[in-house]
């Protein structure tokens, strides 16, 4: 049985996907980059089974030693009762007879170059030579196809094509231990979810971040425009790919120590290096582009450090270390576009400005580990923070603790009994709020209830296993839709505007689309066998709250 886990999402507004996706093309420069990123993994490569063959050396002594004992232990008496003494060892003449049948093939000396080779200047060693390979950019000028390329069928073309009405939903997923990032494709009208494309990665992602800046072009202007993702994963590089080109071998940029031979060296020469300013040596686990300034992209690791990119130059600008544990999460404030929150298992928040990293720094503090932090898209002054313990802080940043243990949020919300892994705050409608949690369910809140605090008005068990990422669309017409994923490995959307509560709650602040379809959820198939499944989910428990409760939160004031 196969295991599946979707570890993070993230939308792409619609109109920004390139409405027919172009195929990569290995012209000689894209060889050229593709050569020297190989060459890079490669000597790092060499030098861990360098560094694995010197700690074993010590082993194979030992393990030597152990055979010529147990050698002496198996010593018998010869055959005709002599008396004397004969090991039990394997013959010599049956090794040498296995070394003559292998030795026609050369093994030993297969990637060594040969005397045409070394003065052609060409080896066909494993990334030797890249641009010694013909390549043809159609089929029909290499003389050794024979057949014409048949052209992509009607049917074929369309499914491939993305319409301007459609969303992608971009999903991390790991699948037997193969990483790789699947691009859907939503079409709402339709009601049909269905992977485009995917990319492989080196490394479980743990982090999703869409860009709309050219990467890797040189300078971004105001009229720059692109559609890129930038992935964090398990490893410490981030990787940033062209989400309009399909069958890319490497991707468009890398921001750490693979991107630099003089990094990778020095990480090869030290087995485990220290947190530094110039990249990232942990995994990745949090991005957050800047939407004002958009060259820069920051990133968080669990080195315990922030790291600001130039995405013009690939350089980390400024490395920050506001943190005593690991970094989660990271949210740019949208109106002062030069302030960055930050998110740590040290149970704090930091608020900080990035012009002026050295100033004191407002600090908040929670009861537990930070697992997710969002700026209130309604109002900049407020930012929410969900905790491992299951909790919701709604926080005002203009009331700043002295120290973390004073802090005082607004409310808090003990939304899940288990970790708040993932929440996300409606883009379009005031007040909706949906966390998710590894206990499996989904909630949806009312954050301006006539109480003065959440009240929640839909709990919904989704039955993807535990629940990793939750995100709502982010344009208008699909204001009501939520992505969910968990560790089922299935994507979904659903469209909470076909619950009942939801109508009754947010009807008044936006037009329900579809108000007579009942239980609107989207699941993309499983693997490729399977349907995608709508409207008729089973084994889907769901409760309704009243929508007017005051329980579970605590509000500033009861304290």
């Amino acid at each position: 049985m196969s295991e599946t886990m979707i570890t993070c999402t993230t939308w792409v507004p619609r109109g920004f996907a390139a409405e027919n996706p172009r195929m990569a093309q290995l012209d000689d420069a894209e060889m050229e980059r593709i050569s020297a990123l190989a060459k890079l993994k490669l000597e790092d490569a060499q030098g861990d089974l360098e560094d694995a063959e010197a700690g074993n050396d010590d082993d194979e002594e030992a393990e030597e030693e152990d055979d010529a004992m147990e050698v002496e232990e198996k010593e018998t008496t010869a055959p005709g009762g002599s008396g004397a003494p004969v090991a039990e060892k394997k013959s010599k003449k049956d090794d040498e007879d296995k070394d003559d049948d292998l030795a026609e093939y050369n093994l030993d000396d297969y990637d060594e170059p040969t005397e045409e080779e070394k003065q052609m200047g060409t080896t066909m060693g494993m990334f030797g030579n890249v641009k010694a390979l013909a390549y043809y950019s159609h089929g029909e000028e290499d003389p050794y196809i024979t057949m014409a390329p048949q052209d992509m069928e009607d049917e074929e073309r369309e499914e491939f094509q993305i319409m301007p009405t459609d969303n992608l939903l971009l999903v991390g997923k790991v699948e037997d231990d193969i990483a790789h990032l699947e691009i859907y494709v939503y079409e709402d009208s339709e009601d049909n979810l269905y992977v485009h494309n995917d990319i492989m990665l080196p490394a479980i992602p743990l982090c999703l971040e869409w860009l709309d800046v050219p990467v890797n072009s040189g300078l971004i202007t105001p009229e720059s425009r692109g559609n890129v993702v930038a992935i964090g994963t398990t490893e410490p590089d981030i990787e940033i790919w062209d989400l309009d080109v399909v069958d890319s071998m490497y991707p468009n940029a890398i921001l750490g120590a693979g991107n630099d031979e003089t990094a990778m060296k020095k990480s090869k020469k030290k087995k485990k290096p220290a947190a530094n300013d110039q990249y990232h040596v942990g995994a990745v686990q949090a991005l957050a582009g800047n939407r004002q300034h958009r060259n820069l992209l920051a990133s968080a690791s669990a080195d315990k450090t922030v790291k600001l990119w130039d995405l013009t130059t690939l350089q980390c600008a400024k490395s920050y270390n506001y943190h005593t544990d690991q970094v989660c999460a990271l949210a740019w404030n949208p109106s002062q576009s030069t302030t960055l929150l930050s998110g740590s298992y040290d149970r704090t928040v930091v608020w900080a400005d990035m012009r002026t990293p050295d100033a004191k720094q407002p600090r908040w503090g929670v009861e537990s580990d930070v697992e997710a932090i969002r700026w209130d898209p309604h109002d900049n002054n407020y930012f929410y923070v969900s905790t491992e313990s299951g909790c919701v802080h709604f926080f005002d940043s203009r009331v700043q603790p002295t120290t973390p243990a004073q802090t005082k949020p607004v409310w808090t919300l003990q939304a899940h009994d288990k970790a708040v892994s993932s929440f996300d705050i409606n883009p379009i409608i005031p007040g909706f709020l949906a966390t998710a949690s590894v206990d499996k369910s989904v909630k949806l809140w009312n954050t301006q209830a006539s109480t003065g605090g959440p009240s929640m008005v839909v709990s919904r068990d989704m039955d993807l296993g535990k629940i990793f990422s939750v995100g709502f669309a982010p344009d208008k017409e699909v204001g009501f839709r939520l992505s969910v994923a968990g560790d089922k490995g299935v994507a979904s959307v659903w469209d909470t505007s076909t619950n009942a509560g939801v109508r009754r709650v947010f009807g008044d602040r936006v037009a329900v689309t579809n108000p007579d379809k009942e239980d609107r959820l989207v699941r993309a198939a499983a693997n490729d066998d399977e349907e995608s499944d709508s409207d008729d989910e089973e084994d889907v428990e769901e409760e309704e709250g009243d929508g007017n409760v005051k329980d579970g939160w605590e509000s500033m004031d009861d304290e």
